[in-house]
């Protein structure tokens, strides 16, 4: 008799291609060895990213792998592996009820600023239940993570958003467009700039930020920030990393009409001197910190006087 012999079973099963679950559990072993902090999380995503999924269900997946799954995972996996960020590589991020499209060049939203931007939409929420139509302030707006929340989830609100970067500037335009936030504002300026939003001087209701704060000296540990996110967007200036922040500060104090409110993420060690410059601006009350979701002290706010007073003024 000729031809090809009749496979075993066992001949069969072991040319048959492996499952999506099988690779997954071979990348998130892959991705433990590298380090990278969620393993299991990101080599779900990535098989996700791969299979043209918004999620995967791993109890679901196919089995056996699609067609040409296994090199486009393997490669997926490799770059996360080199500590490319996940955001990079799939091309969006989570925040809060948005999936925003992010890219290298421009600062990647984090879980923490989320915090950050839930008092800002709860200021705005206030003022919008009374009949006021909130004017809010997104300053280094990167993806326009924050901006979005709020227009998103305060329709009433008019939001303004602003970076010193073209391609951040750009992306959250695209952003906008894409989340149906509505008539948002976006501008490229420099925060201290003293022409920067002059329209709008004694006029804002919040003001809110996450601007870059880390010291010259402190570079971040992580490779995915360290290597991937833009100094613009990291490095706060001066020797403690607040000459970004206290111009923040600076512009809040100008822009906020009495009452309004300040809102500005900056690292846990800087509470104190963040309270401090809000403090020395004669501008601000009941100027607080507070945590994020771990207990850290991440988070300065601080309410406008309502005597318009700024340090340096005579009024």
């Amino acid at each position: 008799m000729t031809g090809e012999p009749a496979l075993t079973a066992g001949a069969a099963s072991a040319r048959r291609a492996p499952g999506v679950r099988a690779l997954v559990d071979g990348a998130t072993h892959v991705l433990d060895e590298a380090g990278v902090p969620s393993p299991r999380v990101d080599a779900v995503a990535l098989a996700a990213h791969a299979l043209g999924l918004a999620r995967l269900e791993l109890a679901l997946a196919p089995d056996p792998a699609p067609e040409g799954f296994a090199p486009a995972y393997a490669a997926l996996v490799d770059r996360r592996r080199r500590r490319e960020p996940l955001q990079h590589i799939v091309g969006e991020a989570a925040f809060r009820y948005l999936t925003l499209a992010v890219e290298p060049g421009v600062f990647v939203p984090r879980p923490e600023t989320e915090v950050v931007a839930q008092a800002a939409v709860d200021e705005a929420v206030r003022l919008a239940a009374a009949g006021g139509a909130p004017l809010v302030v997104d300053l280094c707006t990167g993806t326009g993570a924050i901006a979005l929340a709020v227009a998103t989830e305060v329709p009433a609100a008019r939001v303004v958003a602003v970076d010193a970067s073209p391609s951040a500037v750009a992306l959250t335009r695209r952003n906008a467009a894409a989340t149906g936030a509505g008539d948002v504002r976006v501008e490229l300026g420099v925060v201290g700039g003293p022409g920067l939003l002059a329209d709008l001087d004694g006029l804002v209701d919040v003001v809110v930020s996450n601007p870059p704060y880390i010291p010259p000296d402190a570079e971040p540990v992580d490779p995915e920030v360290r290597d991937h996110d833009p100094d613009l967007a990291l490095y706060g200036g001066g020797v403690d990393g607040l000459d970004v922040p206290r111009a923040v500060i600076a512009t809040a104090a100008r822009l906020l009409g009495p009452g309004g409110l300040l809102v500005m993420e900056h690292a846990e060690v800087q509470d104190a001197a963040a309270r401090d410059a809000a403090s020395a601006t004669a501008a601000f009350v009941d100027v607080e910190t507070r945590a994020d979701l771990t207990g850290r002290p991440r988070m300065l706010v601080a309410r406008r006087s309502t005597d318009g007073r700024v340090e340096g003024s005579q009024a």
